[in-house]
C-alpha cells in the first residue's frame, strides 16, 4: 500500500476506509480480527483498482 499511497497516506487509508470485500471493515479492523493478509491484500488490490502485476 506504501508503494501506491504513500507512506502516510497508506496509514489512513487502511485505518478509515471501508471495504465491501472485508465484510464493511477498513484493512486495520480485518487484520486485527485475524483475517489473512492475502485475503485483505486481494480486497486493497481490488479496490485500488491496482495493475495484475501487484497482486
Amino acid at each position: 500500500m506504501e508503494q501506491h499511497l504513500g507512506g502516510g497516506y497508506a496509514q489512513v487509508w487502511s485505518d478509515q476506509q471501508v471495504l465491501a470485500d472485508l465484510d464493511g471493515r477498513t484493512v486495520a479492523q480485518a487484520l486485527e480480527s485475524g483475517e489473512p493478509p492475502k485475503r485483505v491484500w486481494r480486497a486493497v488490490w481490488a479496490a485500488l483498482e491496482l495493475p495484475a502485476s501487484d497482486r
